[in-house]
């Protein structure tokens, strides 16, 4: 990571972490009542509404990209935590280990699946019972083979 990378990075931590403060939310008040207050000192003018405008817009575009940038790293690290406790796991399916590089349409099909074993665990008297993808596919080959050796029409 380059200097700049890393002065960044602490600059954008620093003032995200200040802005969701209470001081930050009561200096902006602060703001807003002076400026309300100083609207008769400058007879509501244009110039007075251009202050609060600009400023309000200027603040909005910086915090937009600070909140970004954070948002992603929190993601990221959210990611990364849901993975190691999918890799950790005896009973879940590392298939779903870096499950968000998908595409949106893969994610609706697995979750339709999903839902599928929520409602059948539902059912189930044993709430420490695996339903896991691979023993829904087990599962799933075993009827059909069974499907596959009765005869039909009760022949």
């Amino acid at each position: 990571m380059s200097k700049f990378s890393e002065k960044f990075e602490a600059a954008a931590n620093k003032i995200t972490q200040w802005t969701g403060s209470s001081w930050a939310f009561g200096i902006a008040l602060g703001f807003i009542v002076g400026w309300a207050a100083s609207g008769p000192v400058f007879g509501f003018s244009d110039t007075w509404q251009l202050v609060i405008n600009t400023s309000t817009t200027i603040i909005t575009f910086l915090m937009v990209f600070l909140i970004q940038k954070t948002q992603n790293k929190d993601s990221k690290a959210t990611q990364l935590k849901l993975n190691e406790l999918v890799a950790a796991s005896r009973k879940a399916s590392n298939r779903l280990v870096d499950i968000e590089d998908l595409s949106e349409e893969e994610l609706d099909t697995l979750h339709k699946y999903y839902q599928i074993i929520s409602d059948r665990a539902e059912n189930e008297k044993d709430i420490h019972k695996s339903h896991s993808i691979e023993s829904a596919q087990r599962l799933h080959q075993y009827k059909m083979t069974k499907k596959n050796t009765e005869p039909e029409n009760g022949e």
